[in-house]
């Protein structure tokens, strides 16, 4: 099978379904931005403070898979099994984030990104976590979009917070607070 197929040389593209649509949609911007947000969760997994936590990641990874074949899918038409997100998904990065709260010291001011670079990298996996929530969110203004997907989408960014925060912890970087200036 070739991984080209030119259908999609004309800006359209096929949902599972078969309904075509346009490149620019904002489906497929929103699983176009769940899949940039796979790629930074791959880059966080692999920095070496993460080898612990490679399983969590991995199931983070699985689930963003999850929620882009539901974005892919036209609510309409697909006829095609499509894997679906659990309560139990949003549970488990609830206990990570309690586990790690349990250690952290607590929090008493902003914090900017920063600190070492891996931490940087995990900040930018929670900024564009936060754009496709924020871009899911508004199509689920016009088409239809499970809730937990949204719920998941918000967890997820505060667990990449509370992770960006013990990362720093573990590498013994300073995490910079933020000094507003008045």
């Amino acid at each position: 099978m070739k991984i080209y197929t030119k259908t999609g040389d004309q800006g359209l593209t096929s949902l599972i379904g078969g309904t075509r649509v346009r490149k620019s949609d904002l489906r497929i911007e929103a699983y176009g931005t769940v899949d940039e947000l796979n790629a930074y969760i791959g880059l966080v997994s692999d920095q070496p403070v993460n080898t612990s936590r490679r399983a969590i990641l991995k199931e983070i990874q699985d689930r963003l898979f999850t929620i882009g074949s539901t974005l892919a899918s036209d609510p309409e038409k697909s006829k095609m099994k499509i894997p679906d997100l659990h309560e139990a998904d949003i549970v488990l990065l609830e206990k990570e984030m309690d586990a790690m709260h349990e250690i952290l010291p607590p929090l008493r001011a902003f914090i900017l990104p920063g600190g070492h670079q891996s931490v940087s990298f995990c900040h930018v996996a929670r900024c564009v976590c936060r754009r496709t929530e924020r871009l899911v969110i508004a199509l689920a203004e016009e088409a239809f979009v499970a809730d937990l997907v949204i719920k998941y989408l918000n967890r997820l960014s505060d667990y990449l917070f509370v992770l960006g925060r013990m990362m720093a912890l573990d590498l013994q970087a300073e995490e910079i607070s933020w000094q507003p200036r008045f």
